[in-house]
């Protein structure tokens, strides 16, 4: 997480700089408008930087993915700059409708136009994008109530993810439509400074962003297929454990990583944790899926035997990489998943990864044969397993980890489960002493 802070702030803050160092937010002219005009600037070069910068995430770039830890976080991050994007954009719209509604209402008296002479002259490009600034304002004004509407939408957790993926889709659209409207109407004499400059790359770098997202590539050159060679569902969990048999070009996945899986196009790709470790020999894959929305609860009755299946990945940097003595895995519900691949692969690779591992899975729902499974599992891999069943065990706290756990200090923490959970358990053992470095969350949220 402190990864994709800084990146957050240090680019605000950067963007902030050079056009501070362009312009000023307090003109030396003191009046109303003069300060309109350079609010409206700053707050549209935020704006339009910021979403641009999510584009370019939008389009799930592979060398980026390491540097931002995964993801789960680049995704994080794209939901921030979306916020931060709309919320200048509400200034930068206030700014420019709230004083032509003042003027109309008799409020403000907008200053006469000063003659221009001839020192006043405009070059060609300018005199050319000037022509464009009626356009381009209507199509701003529009493309504001469009990006409001798209991103209210985005936040709202009951809008189903099918529905969301596609409307989120016409974002790029939106995108080159505020890219001309910033285009025509930022200061001309930012161009030939380092905030142009900066800007200039953003508007191109999400300009081309957009169009890949707009030609359906995103992901084009990580997908491979696979057919569903077995079903087994788990009634009492809500659980589906599906098995594919992957074509040549799936590149293999390591134990914590996830993938994008479509069975149905209408239904568009869904992101799953691997539950299995990847064995090149015999080129298997497995998810566990739950039943948490409309896609998943439907797939035990869409899904067959022979099915072909589009998998996009893999992606996630949640890998158990740290050089600590101990480690604690906590999976909660179906947070689950990623140590279940971590188990199978430890089970084939005896001996790789000897240190002592605890495995904590919390978990309201029980499956007699899904609980075996995860016993055979856990024995396979040498890794002790703690079963905590809302009902009979009580919930697990930070407290009751720290007393099964007494080398806990030593060990890194890795999480996978509800949100608010983690970070509750997150912030009682960093109180106790844990480093900060030492706990791992997996931000599974794609929205």
């Amino acid at each position: 997480m402190k990864r994709i802070i800084w990146t957050f702030w240090v680019f605000a803050l950067a963007l902030s700089a050079l056009w501070l160092f362009a312009d000023t937010l307090w003109p030396a002219q003191s009046n109303y408008f003069a300060l309109r005009t350079v609010w409206i600037q700053y707050s549209g070069v935020l704006a339009i930087g910021t979403m641009s910068v999510a584009m370019v995430l939008a389009t799930r770039p592979a060398w980026l993915e390491p540097r931002l830890n995964g993801l789960d976080k680049m995704y994080r991050l794209h939901k921030w700059l979306g916020i931060a994007a709309l919320a200048a954009a509400t200034v930068h719209w206030l700014w420019a409708q709230g004083t032509k509604w003042a003027v109309g209402w008799g409020w403000l008296t907008r200053p006469a136009r000063k003659p221009r002479t001839a020192a006043d002259s405009m070059g060609s490009i300018e005199s050319a994008l000037r022509g464009w600034r009626g356009l381009a304002e209507d199509l701003g004004e529009w493309a504001f109530y469009a990006v409001a509407v798209l991103l209210v939408l985005a936040l709202v957790k009951r809008f189903p993810y099918r529905l969301f993926a596609k409307t989120h889709h016409w974002m790029a659209a939106i995108y080159l439509v505020l890219a001309f409207h910033t285009l025509v109407l930022v200061q001309f004499t930012y161009w030939a400074q380092p905030v142009g400059w900066a800007l200039a790359m953003l508007l191109a770098s999400g300009t081309v962003s957009a169009v890949w997202v707009l030609l359906g590539r995103i992901g084009a050159q990580r997908t491979a297929r696979g057919v569903i060679e077995s079903l087994q569902a788990y009634p009492a969990l809500n659980v589906l454990e599906t098995t594919l048999r992957m074509d040549p070009g799936w590149p293999g996945h390591r134990p914590g990583q996830f993938a994008f899986a479509m069975s149905n196009p209408k239904e568009g790709p869904h992101p799953y944790t691997l539950a299995s470790a990847w064995v090149p020999e015999d080129r298997r894959i497995t998810f566990i899926t739950k039943a948490l929305g409309d896609h998943t609860r439907r797939l035990p009755e869409r899904l067959r035997v022979g099915d072909r299946v589009t998998v996009e990945g893999p992606y996630g940097c949640f890998t158990f990489d740290d050089e600590k003595a101990r480690q604690i895995w906590i999976g909660a519900g179906i947070g689950i998943t990623p140590f279940i691949a971590r188990m199978k692969f430890l089970a084939q690779h005896e001996g790789q990864d000897a240190r002592p591992i605890d495995l904590f899975h919390p978990t309201s729902d029980v499956d007699p044969q899904a609980i075996e499974k995860l016993h055979a599992d856990s024995q396979a891999a040498g890794v002790a397993l703690h079963l905590f069943i809302d009902k009979k065990d009580g919930r697990l706290t930070g407290e009751r980890l720290r007393a099964m756990v007494p080398g806990w200090k030593d060990a890194s923490v890795w999480f996978c489960g509800p949100t608010a959970f983690g970070r509750a358990l997150r912030a009682d053992l960093l109180a106790q002493g844990l480093e900060p470095e030492a706990f791992h969350q997996e931000l599974f949220e794609m929205r």
